[in-house]
């Protein structure tokens, strides 16, 4: 905690969490920045504290391209970047047309993350900063607990991960979005509201706005605190699984034609926890498909509960028992 006269305690804290990211990075980084109160919280704190780790930074805007005017606040967000300290550009990307559930929300997150990783390879980054709070990361568990998700994605975001070579850091995980605006109004930082934060179609929008104030009415303050030490917790235990798995699998794998096979006695010797997720992880990596939790039970009756039922289909692929194994085969299209 920072003790100088007049700094804001929000700043202060937000400060303190960026400085403790950057002791643990060996190269330049790139801040993702919206304009809006949380990214820009993040890049004023980041503008303060690189120079003083001997980090060199820099900040990128992605404009989608959805709203009339999105590319003046991408123009404003770089020039309030550059205010700042930081040298900055706007990324103009392109959202595909949405597929499967996850809508234009999804679809935008995808492109936005693309050009993010683009960014950081184009200017030499080795991390990217991005600007989620605690209450993103309770939103999206209670969105993941309405859709009945498994744990590994009830952990939600991780404060840090790698992907593609690049280090993906969320310093403000456990900072509230309330102090991002207080460090902004402190810093006298132009915010931009988008609209979509707004847009009741989105549902991320309806749990902020509905769900989250109706459960701390109800059940009392905390409940976003509450909400994300269950991700901790959840992420915890699916790193936990997934070393399991990676060290079971070796044992129990071996290749079929046109697929893989899985040793029934070894599935069957396992708790159904450890079995459904060896069951998904072997689908996910060999066909690239996520499956259902029902679909995922049904393939696991073929170990534990066989009668001499036939093949399973499933996305992209068959299941079926063979004597003592289990073969997952490609199932060729209609």
């Amino acid at each position: 905690m920072e003790h100088r006269p007049g700094l804001d305690p929000a700043t202060a804290e937000i400060r303190r969490a960026v400085r403790a990211a950057l002791q643990s990075v060996d190269g330049p980084v790139l801040v993702g920045l919206s304009g809006g109160a949380d990214s820009l919280a993040l890049a004023a704190a980041v503008a303060f504290e690189a120079p003083k780790a001997g980090v060199a930074a820099r900040a990128v805007v992605i404009d989608h391209g959805l709203q009339e005017g999105s590319d003046q606040v991408a123009a404003r967000a770089v020039g309030t970047a550059q205010q700042l300290g930081l040298d900055a550009h706007a990324v103009r990307v392109e959202v595909a047309a949405p597929e499967g559930n996850g809508g234009p929300e999804a679809s935008a997150r995808d492109a936005r993350r693309a050009a993010l990783l683009d960014a950081a390879r184009a200017a030499g980054a080795v991390a990217v900063l991005l600007a989620h709070t605690l209450d993103d990361q309770a939103e999206t568990v209670l969105i993941g607990l309405a859709r009945g998700s498994g744990a590994a994605s009830l952990g939600a975001m991780a404060p840090e991960r790698e992907e593609e070579g690049i280090r993906i850091l969320r310093p403000l995980l456990d900072l509230r979005r309330t102090q991002t605006r207080s460090s902004c109004a402190a810093l006298g930082l132009p915010v931009w509201e988008d609209p979509h934060n707004l847009d009741r179609r989105f549902l991320r929008v309806r749990v902020r706005q509905d769900v989250m104030p109706v459960l701390e009415a109800e059940l009392g303050p905390g409940v976003a605190d509450a909400l994300a030490r269950t991700s901790d917790q959840l992420r915890e235990d699916a790193a936990a699984f997934a070393e399991m798995i990676d060290e079971t699998i070796e044992d129990i794998v071996e290749h079929a034609e046109a697929g893989i096979a899985v040793s029934v006695a070894a599935l069957a010797a396992n708790p159904p926890a450890l079995r459904h997720r060896i069951i998904r992880h072997v689908v996910a990596s060999e066909f690239g498909v996520s499956l259902t939790r029902s679909q995922t039970l049904e393939v696991a009756r073929l170990v534990t509960d066989w009668r001499g039922q036939g093949p399973i289909d499933l996305p992209g692929c068959r299941a079926a028992r063979e004597g003592t194994r289990l073969v997952f085969t490609t199932r060729m299209p209609v």
